[in-house]
C-alpha cells in the first residue's frame, strides 16, 4: 500500500481548509521572521566623537593597543593573567590578537554626533559632518577604512530632531560627492522611545536615498536601547519588539544596548551602573527575545573603566573588560561597544579565547552530527545550527582558520553555511 493509499479520506480538504485559515499567519511569520541576517557580524563597534576622526585612525588605534600590550603584557604569562585566559590558551590567543591588531584593528567604526560630541551649534556640526564624511571617503579610497562604518546622529526627540536630520543630510552629501556609499555603512539612532520613531527613521532613510541618488534600501540603521520606554511601554508591551517590526525592507539591522543611559534612567547609582547589573540582564533578555529570528542583530554596551594609567590600572581594566566581553558572548551577544584603543586588546583576547576554548568540543559534536555518530548525545537539528553558527562566527572574526575547520570537522565554509542557516528560528 502506498503512502497516498494510507491517507484518510478527506485529507486534501482538511489541508486546504488549514491552508486558508493560516494563510495570513504564514505570510506574517515569513515576513516578520526571515531568519538570521546573512554575512559577517563585527565583534565590536568602536565609538569616536566625529570631530576626532582623522586619516589612519584605525591603524593608530591598533598601534596604541599593541604598545599597551608590549608595555603591560609583554609575554604570554602576563597576557593570560590580564585577560583571564587559561595558561594553555594564552600564547595562541596572544599571537592571534597581535596579528589582528596589525591587520584589522577596528572592525566597525561609528562616528559620533550625539553624547560623545554634544551640542556645538549648527555651523560647527555642519562643518564636522562634512569633514568626517570627506575623511571617510578618503579612507575608503585608500583601503584604510574598517570593513564596517557609520555615524551616530542625534535622536529624533523634538529637541534634536532637526539637527539629527540635518547632520545625516550634510554627511551623505559630502560623502557621496567623493565616493559611493561604503559597504557595511550603518546609521545609529539613539534614545529611541517608540516604534513610531523607527517608522519615521525608515521613512527618512527612503527620502534621503531619493535626495542623494542612492538605491532603495541602501541606507540601513540600528537602534540604541537605552530608555525604559523601549523595554516596557505604557500598555505593558515590549516596545522594542514593535520597533523590530516597524522598519520594513530590512532597514533595521541591529539593537544596541546603552549601558549608562538605561541604568541612569532607572535610578541606578552611578557606581553600580554596569553590564553585570540585573537591570542590564533584564533589558538584554527582552531585546534577545524581540530580535530572535528577525534578522536584527544584537550588540551589547560598553565599559567606562578605561585601560589608562599605570600597570595596575591598565591590567585591572583589561581584566574587567575581558570578563564582561566573555559574559556577553556566553549570553549570545556577539558584539559590543569599545571606547578606547587599548580595549581592542581585551576585546579580541576575550573573543578569540571564547572561540578557541569552545572549538574542540563544538567541532567534535558537529562532526558527530554530520556523520550520524551520536557518541552518547543525540543532537537536535537546532543544536546543529547553533554548533555551525559558533564555528562560522569563529571563522568570521579570525579565531578559527578554514584549514583548521576542515581538519576538525571534514567541512568547509560552504558546508558550514548550509548547516548554520539562515532558516527562521524554530523552523
Amino acid at each position: 500500500m502506498t503512502t497516498r493509499e494510507r491517507e484518510p479520506a478527506g485529507l486534501n480538504e482538511l489541508v486546504a481548509e488549514a491552508d486558508r485559515l493560516l494563510a495570513a499567519a504564514d505570510q506574517a511569520l515569513a515576513r516578520g521572521y526571515p531568519g538570521a541576517r546573512p554575512g559577517r557580524q563585527p565583534v565590536h563597534t568602536a565609538y569616536l566623537p566625529a570631530d576626532r576622526f582623522a586619516a589612519g585612525l584605525a591603524g593608530q588605534w591598533g598601534r596604541q593597543a599593541l604598545e599597551a600590550l608590549q608595555e603591560w603584557a609583554p609575554g604570554p604569562a602576563e597576557f593570560g593573567r590580564a585577560m583571564g585566559l587559561p595558561a594553555g590558551l594564552a600564547a595562541d590567543v596572544r599571537s592571534l590578537v597581535l596579528a589582528k591588531l596589525i591587520a584589522e584593528p577596528v572592525e566597525d567604526l561609528r562616528l559620533d554626533f550625539e553624547d560623545g560630541y554634544g551640542d556645538r551649534g549648527d555651523d560647527a556640526e555642519d562643518a564636522d559632518a562634512r569633514h568626517a564624511a570627506e575623511t571617510l571617503a578618503g579612507e575608503v579610497a585608500a583601503g584604510a577604512a574598517p570593513p564596517f562604518t557609520g555615524l551616530r546622529c542625534k535622536s529624533l526627540e523634538p529637541a534634536t530632531r532637526r539637527r539629527a536630520i540635518r547632520t545625516l543630510d550634510e554627511f551623505l552629501r559630502a560623502l557621496l560627492r567623493q565616493a559611493p556609499l561604503p559597504d557595511g555603512f550603518v546609521v545609529t539612532l539613539p534614545k529611541v522611545t517608540s516604534a513610531d520613531q523607527v517608522t519615521a527613521m525608515a521613512r527618512l532613510c527612503g527620502r534621503l536615498e531619493e535626495a542623494h541618488g542612492l538605491e532603495p534600501g541602501a541606507l540601513v540603521f540600528e537602534v540604541q536601547v537605552e530608555t525604559p520606554q523601549l523595554i516596557l511601554g505604557p500598555d505593558g508591551a515590549a516596545t522594542v519588539a514593535r520597533c523590530v517590526h516597524a522598519a520594513h525592507e530590512g532597514r533595521l539591522t541591529g539593537l544596541h544596548y546603552g549601558t549608562y543611559d538605561y541604568s541612569a534612567a532607572l535610578g541606578i547609582a552611578a557606581q553600580q551602573q554596569s553590564l553585570e547589573h540585573p537591570v542590564a540582564d533584564h533589558a538584554r533578555a527582552v531585546m534577545q527575545v524581540a530580535a530572535a529570528g528577525t534578522g536584527v542583530r544584537l550588540c551589547d554596551g560598553s565599559s567606562n573603566v578605561l585601560p589608562e594609567g599605570g600597570r595596575d590600572q591598565v591590567v585591572a581594566a583589561w581584566t574587567l573588560h575581558a570578563r564582561l566581553v566573555r559574559r556577553s558572548l556566553e549570553r549570545g551577544f556577539y558584539q559590543g561597544w569599545d571606547m578606547h584603543p587599548a580595549q581592542l586588546a581585551s576585546r579580541y583576547a576575550a573573543t578569540f579565547g571564547f572561540f578557541r576554548e569552545g572549538l574542540p568540543a563544538t567541532a567534535a559534536r558537529l562532526r558527530g552530527y554530520v556523520g550520524r555518530e551520536h557518541a552518547g548525545v543525540l543532537e537536535e537539528p537546532a543544536t546543529a545550527r547553533a554548533l555551525a553558527g559558533f564555528l562560522r562566527r569563529g571563522l568570521d572574526c579570525g579565531a578559527v582558520t578554514e584549514p583548521e575547520l576542515t581538519g576538525l570537522t571534514g567541512l568547509d565554509r560552504a558546508d558550514l553555511e548550509g548547516l548554520a542557516g539562515p532558516g527562521p528560528a524554530g523552523r
